[in-house]
C-alpha cells in the first residue's frame, strides 16, 4: 500500500508514553508542559491490537518510543506480545539510557531485537545544561549493559553548534569502544523547540567536513534499497557512522514512517499539525476491517512532505506558539509522538 508518492507504509513508530526523565534543550525546553491523560493512554492490549492492523496493511517495523519508553511499567509485557508476531521483521526500542542498565535483561528476554541509545554529549556539565539532570553516569552505564547484551547498539546524537558541536569525533571514538554506530542528527525546528534558530543548525556538509579534519578523506556507503533515515559514511579504518540531515536535506520523499501516539493518535509526518484518532474507533468496538480501511484510505491520500516544506520557508518558518496551541494540544509537541 503506498501513498501519494509511492512511498509503503512499512514503519510504525509507536509512542508508549509523553512522559520523560530528562527535559532535553531540543524536546522539552519549556518549564511546564501539558500531559496526556493517563486514563486516554492506550492499555498494552489496545496497543497489540493496533499493531497487529498495522501488520496486516504491510507495517513490518516497529520502534517504541516516548517521551522515555522505559518509564512505563508494562513495557516488557508488550514487547513479549510483539515480538511474538511472525510478520514483524525489526522490533527496536529508543531510549535516553537512564534506566537501560537495570531493564535491559528483561526487554532482551522479552524479545526485544535492537536498541538505540539517545547521547548528545559525553562531558557531564553539558549533560546538565542540556537535560536539566545529573544523569549522565547511568546513561552511560545503560550504553554499556546494552553492549554487553546486544553486542552492537545505535547512538543517536543530536547536534547543536555552541553546545556539543567539538564532541563529534569524541563521540565517534566512544562509539568503537562500544561497537555502536553514532549517528548524528540535525537541529529540528519541531514541536517545541523554541530555542531553535537557523544559526544553531550544524549541516551534514560541516559535519563531515569536521570529521574529515580529524580522520581524512571519508567515504559515503551506496543503499540504494534503504529508506532509513540516515546517510551512511565510512572512515577509512571501515568505522561507521551516520547523520541525519532532516533540516538541510530532508528524506520525505522516501519516508515510509508514521507515528502512533500513547493515547492513539495516528500521525501521517512528525511534522503533521493533525492526527488520525485510532483509540475512539477501537474502544467502541470497531472491527480490524474498519479500522484497515481508516488506516489505508489516510495513507493512500498522504502526500506529506513536512520537512522539505519547512526548510523552504527559510527563515520565515514559525513555530507552533507554545502558550496558544502546545498546551491546548500536547499532541505537537516532540516527547508525545516519539520524534
Amino acid at each position: 500500500m503506498e501513498d501519494r508518492f509511492g512511498r509503503p507504509l512499512r514503519n510504525l513508530r509507536l509512542s508508549v508514553t509523553d512522559r520523560c526523565n530528562l527535559r532535553c534543550e531540543y524536546c522539552m525546553p519549556e518549564p511546564d508542559y501539558v500531559w496526556l491523560p493517563r486514563e486516554d493512554l492506550l492499555r498494552i492490549e489496545e496497543i497489540n491490537a493496533l499493531v497487529d492492523v498495522f501488520l496486516m496493511l504491510g507495517v513490518d517495523k516497529v520502534r517504541l518510543t516516548g517521551g522515555e519508553p522505559l518509564l512505563r511499567h508494562d513495557i516488557a509485557p508488550l514487547i513479549s506480545m510483539l515480538a511474538e508476531k511472525p510478520t514483524l521483521q525489526d522490533l527496536a526500542l529508543t531510549t535516553n539510557g537512564v534506566l537501560l542498565a537495570e531493564r535491559v535483561d528483561v526487554l532482551h528476554a522479552a524479545g526485544l531485537r535492537r536498541v538505540t541509545v539517545s547521547l548528545d554529549t559525553l562531558h557531564r556539565n553539558r549533560f546538565v545544561t542540556l537535560t536539566r539532570v545529573d544523569r549522565l553516569d547511568a546513561a552511560l552505564e545503560g550504553v554499556a549493559a546494552a553492549h554487553r547484551v546486544y553486542g552492537r547498539l545505535k547512538i543517536d546524537t543530536v547536534v547543536i553548534r555552541g553546545v556539543n558541536d567539538d564532541e563529534l569525533a569524541d563521540l565517534i571514538e566512544f562509539g568503537r569502544r562500544v561497537n555502536a554506530e553514532v549517528r548524528f542528527i540535525e537541529y529540528m525546528d519541531v514541536g517545541g523547540a523554541s530555542r531553535w534558530s537557523p544559526d544553531r543548525v550544524v549541516s551534514r556538509s560541516e559535519m563531515l567536513d569536521a570529521l574529515s579534519q580529524r580522520y581524512g578523506p571519508i567515504g559515503t556507503l551506496v543503499e540504494p534499497e534503504s529508506t532509513a533515515p540516515a546517510d551512511r559514511f565510512a572512515l577509512q579504518d571501515g568505522t561507521v557512522f551516520g547523520i541525519i540531515s532532516s533540516t538541510t536535506s530532508p528524506f520525505c520523499r522516501t519516508c515510509d514512517r508514521s507515528r502512533l501516539t500513547a493515547d492513539g493518535m495516528w500521525y501521517l509526518c512528525l511534522y503533521a499539525m493533525q492526527g488520525i484518532d485510532l483509540a475512539r474507533p477501537l474502544r467502541r468496538g470497531a472491527p480490524p476491517t474498519e479500522l484497515q480501511a481508516l488506516i489505508a484510505g489516510a495513507w493512500r491520500a498522504r502526500d506529506d512532505r513536512g520537512a522539505e516544506m519547512r526548510r523552504a520557508l527559510g527563515d520565515r518558518r514559525a513555530f507552533v506558539p507554545v502558550e496558544n496551541l502546545l498546551w491546548r494540544d500536547p499532541h505537537l509537541e516532540m516527547h508525545t509522538r516519539g520524534g
